[in-house]
């Protein structure tokens, strides 16, 4: 009854937690703000995140994960234990158990950080389990069947691209290619266009609102506003989408270039089934206006997104946790 079960999807961008018996119930960006002059954290989630770019020289703030893996150890396992407070209301007495998504290409080292950084939170057992893996179980794929199916999963800090078959990864990448290089490489292309200095919020904005894939028959226009490089004022510009598709095709080549290795390392067997059920896409970065076309286009294999995509991670965490016996193969690391 009191054994308390959560499952964390630990995004570089949003952390979304499960749960059991509960579903989801917290979805918010890894973000953590701290005050340096007394060494505590303010605040974490959505309240953090606001404060990007507004803060005094007294209060940093962290985004504790870094492509996908822990940058910063301490600040990672209080926003951990943060989580972990606000999702159970008996804690104090008796510990959860946590799984945790990791990327597919983490190393033993990092894998082990995050299993200490949970335990220490206030974790009683700490699992992990491969991004690709879940987010094909959350997007509904029967993972244990002898055939072969394709994930990309664009999340934040990684692209994990993988092909599995009989529960298992067969071949797979982890590009550290994502939602955060689309973001820097849009603010990059309006300083050099434009000669304008724009935040990381807007420039995420930007990738939200008008941000696509392939170039658009009729863009869509958007007026963002910075800071005049040469004359130090704030300026007002109007940009296309179609700009924002030139800015960011070098990232979307990167992330192409993953999905055509794996491919290539992939059994012919396999690569039959992926002709014929498709290649599916999940993450954040499947919300991208024609992501999925750009891929079938590159490959030659047909592409879907996956049905709620940014939550296909954090579903199929919840299907393992719920069902942790079955899916003891794939959480990997037991500590």
């Amino acid at each position: 009854m009191f054994n308390n079960k959560i499952a964390i999807d630990l995004g570089t961008c949003n952390s979304i937690v499960y749960v059991k018996g509960k579903g989801i119930v917290l979805y918010e960006p890894s973000v953590v703000a701290v005050s340096l002059s007394e060494n505590k954290i303010l605040a974490v989630g959505e309240q953090a995140k606001e404060m990007i770019g507004r803060t005094p020289s007294d209060i940093k703030v962290y985004r504790p994960l870094k492509d996908g893996v822990i940058a910063d150890y301490r600040v990672t396992q209080a926003m951990i234990r943060h989580f972990i407070i606000k999702t159970t209301s008996n804690f104090k007495i008796f510990k959860p158990e946590l799984v945790i998504s990791v990327p597919a290409g983490i190393t033993s080292t990092e894998r082990r950080a995050v299993i200490e950084a949970a335990l220490a939170a206030g974790a009683k057992q700490a699992y992990v389990a491969k991004e690709p893996i879940l987010a094909a179980i959350g997007a509904g794929v029967p993972i244990n069947s002898c055939s072969g199916h394709m994930i990309v999963n664009i999340g934040g800090g990684t692209s994990e691209v993988a092909v599995i078959s009989l529960g298992g990864i067969v071949a797979c990448h982890s590009a550290r290619v994502a939602g955060d290089k689309i973001d820097i490489a849009i603010t990059e292309y309006i300083r050099k266009k434009y000669n304008l200095a724009i935040g990381t919020q807007s420039a995420e904005e930007i990738k939200i609102k008008i941000g696509t894939a392939l170039p658009q028959k009729d863009p869509k226009y958007l007026e963002i506003q910075g800071r005049d490089l040469i004359l130090g004022l704030p300026r007002n510009i109007k940009i296309s989408s179609n700009e924002i598709c030139e800015g960011i095709s070098d990232v979307l080549a990167e992330i192409v270039q993953a999905v055509k290795q794996v491919l290539a390392e992939t059994p012919p067997e396999l690569s039959a089934d992926i002709m014929n059920k498709g290649i599916i896409v999940s993450g954040g970065g499947a919300l991208l206006a024609k992501i999925n076309e750009l891929i079938a286009q590159s490959t030659g294999v047909p592409c879907f997104i996956a049905e709620e995509p940014l939550l296909c991670v954090v579903k199929g965490t919840g299907i393992v946790l719920e069902h942790l016996e079955e899916y003891k193969k794939v959480v990997m690391s037991k500590k």
